[in-house]
């Protein structure tokens, strides 16, 4: 009987509409996720997945280039300077933003509509990068493919596709001693065949007339949006599980051929060059320009990417770890790929005997011309060559599986009861479209448009989408109140080192790097190939249509509310109704107010668990709950 009386107690004390999941029965009291929108299987899938995203083919072939060309050991200083003024606190705010509200790129924006325009940004900028950025990884597979023999194809001339200027850059013996070559009007096997075989751009006149599509490269492109699909059919979980596979094996191979390039004679040469510290490069504005836009770039922030990732954390994820173990983590694999090319530059310099700056090349060329070069003058050339573009595909993937994962995760938010429970069929969709839009790309003359979307996609735009982000987030959101959010989900508020960085360390640099990148301003080209100016203008207004969409987000907004203008700003500005944890049990303080069926102005505290106890994460919301009456009492 007093069993009974006392439930019967219970029932009016939290109301129906109240209630938390933790209120409703046996459930798993650890669970803190939306099971219709998925979630991480386990909180290393997150981790792995972040790594796998921001150590991409940028750490192999850009960052290894940009070091030697920007002081070598020196450029390590401003890298790393960069990395803590800008990198860190960056990628902390985007993983912060997606964890606190369990949404995507587009729907975030419930923290301040008025800036809806920037995830639209994002969509955009997102989806022309992992169009052209499959061609990459169509490329790799073709090599991949081609490496699958007992003589690498590229390592002689005298083929259908070479020319009277092709010669093998071998180096004669003599004794011990290399001979240097006169590599002057000379072409090595290698570029040919990257040039005239596998693109045989020979059959364009440029990019206005690009030719007939290449079958070999359109179904490798094929294949690469499968691959993509099947690894992201199920979203998150199954593309936490492949990740286990694609970021961790790519070190194993990077490991290897370091290995095998610091054993090979010359090896030091290489690391020498690229290391050398040239101290007075430091008084260069470029180099810090140079530091600035390898870490925004190698990070992946603006993207998207991680703030998707981030969705799909449980609400207490100790991020502010995780954003330390993957940028320091990224910046180390940047400087160890460094080791393993250049110690392969080195001795592919001494067989030449030509210096090291005549071999070494920075993009595409170093993938795909002078590393299979190098890899012909190795014992068993074919399993080195099949080992390196195996990484390649390795950390092309993981990037493209953000990509993806951002576009679909954006729309599918925006119209959850509609696209949810078609997210497999939308997903098909989404590929099969960016495969035929890519189809342009596997013409004889789609390496011109893939420099284009490479140079404008992603450049100006970019800068101005993070810009805006962090500026919205901490100047018309409020440092004072997102540093609170983040206070009620990890128990403890940044320090100051954040607040600074997003307050102003962060936006200058960004500034700095938009107007540095305007003025420095230089027309697009390919080799020799020069891009006509129409080609320019329409690079250029690619640039221009992600940013306009913020404007065009903003007049929206606007347009939605009623009143003077200046009361629309002001209630486009504000939060919506529905901002805030997704789940009911972590909306404390000010989220209780959004709570269906609450009643009270007043901040409560209804993150009670069913069996009673007070958890660390409660006393957190208590105590964001009497500061936050502090401050109402003080306003009063």
């Amino acid at each position: 009987m007093k069993k009974l009386q006392g439930a019967h107690l219970r029932k009016p004390v939290t109301p129906d509409l109240l209630m938390t999941p933790s209120d409703q029965g046996d459930v798993d009291l650890d669970v803190d996720f939306a099971a219709d929108r998925g979630n991480w299987t386990g909180k290393l899938d997150f981790l792995l997945s972040c790594i796998g995203y921001c150590v991409g083919l940028g750490n192999v072939w850009r960052f290894p280039y940009r070091a030697y060309t920007n002081g070598g050991g020196a450029f390590l200083v401003p890298y790393f300077l960069m990395l803590a003024i800008c990198g860190i606190p960056l990628f902390f705010l985007e993983l912060s933003l997606g964890q606190f509200s369990s949404l995507g790129p587009l729907a975030v924006w419930k923290i301040s509509p008025l800036f809806k325009g920037a995830g639209a940004a994002m969509l955009l900028i997102v989806g022309l990068v992992a169009i052209y950025y499959n061609m990459i990884i169509a490329y790799v597979l073709f090599y991949l493919f081609a490496s699958l023999t007992s003589n690498l194809p590229w390592e002689h001339c005298g083929n259908w596709w070479n020319t009277d200027l092709c010669l093998e850059h071998r180096g004669s013996k003599d004794g011990n001693r290399a001979l240097p070559l006169n590599l002057t009007y000379t072409v090595s096997p290698s570029e040919e065949y990257w040039s005239r075989y596998v693109l045989h751009i020979q059959g364009s006149q440029g990019i206005g007339s690009p030719g007939e599509i290449r079958w070999n490269l359109c179904l490798c492109l094929l294949l690469a949006w499968v691959i993509v699909f099947l690894c992201i059919l199920k979203g998150v979980k199954s593309c936490g599980y492949v990740v286990y596979f694609t970021a961790t094996f790519p070190y194993l191979i990077l490991l290897m051929l370091l290995v095998r390039g610091v054993t090979l004679p010359g090896a030091w040469k290489g690391i020498q060059f690229y290391l050398t510290p040239q101290f007075h490069h430091l008084l260069s504005s470029k180099v810090w320009i140079e530091a600035a836009l390898q870490i925004f770039y190698s990070l992946g922030v603006g993207f998207g990417g991680l703030l998707t990732f981030a969705s799909y954390n449980t609400f207490h994820q100790n991020i502010y770890r995780d954003t330390f173990i993957v940028t320091l983590g990224n910046a180390i694999t940047s400087i160890l790929a460094g080791f393993a090319i250049f110690s392969v530059l080195g001795y592919m310099s001494q067989e030449l005997g030509v210096p090291v700056d005549q071999v070494a090349r920075a993009g595409p060329g170093l993938a795909f011309v002078v590393y299979p070069q190098a890899m012909t003058m190795l014992p068993l050339s074919p399993f080195w060559s099949f080992l390196f573009f195996f990484m390649l595909l390795t950390l092309g993937l993981d990037s493209q599986f953000a990509f993806l994962e951002t576009i679909v995760t954006a729309v599918t938010d925006e119209f959850p009861y509609y696209l949810r429970p078609k997210k497999v069929v939308f997903s098909g969709l989404i590929c099969i479209a960016m495969y035929l839009l890519g189809l342009v790309l596997t013409t004889e003359g789609g390496m011109y448009w893939l420099v284009l979307l490479d140079d404008y996609s992603a450049s100006f735009g970019l800068m101005v989408v993070v810009i805006t982000t962090c500026l919205a987030v901490t100047r018309v959101y409020g440092i004072q109140r997102f540093c609170r959010d983040i206070h009620m989900m990890l128990g403890f508020k940044p320090g100051l080192y954040f607040r600074a960085c997003w307050l102003f360390l962060s936006p200058a640099t960004l500034l700095a790097l938009l107007v540095y990148s305007i003025v420095k301003y230089q027309p697009s080209e390919y080799g020799n190939y020069r891009f006509p100016p129409w080609a320019e203008l329409l690079g250029i207004l690619m640039g221009l249509l992600s940013c306009l969409m913020i404007p065009a987000g903003m007049l929206v907004a606007v347009l939605r509310e009623e009143g003077s203008l200046w009361e629309r700003l002001q209630q486009a500005s504000r939060p919506a109704m529905d901002w805030g944890p997704s789940l009911e049990e972590n909306r404390t303080g000010m989220y209780v107010a959004t709570l269906a069926g609450s009643q009270s102005p007043k901040p409560l505290m209804v993150h009670m668990r069913k069996y009673g106890g007070i958890t660390s994460f409660e006393n957190t919301a208590i105590e964001v709950d009497r500061e936050i009456a502090e401050e109402e009492e003080s306003m009063m």
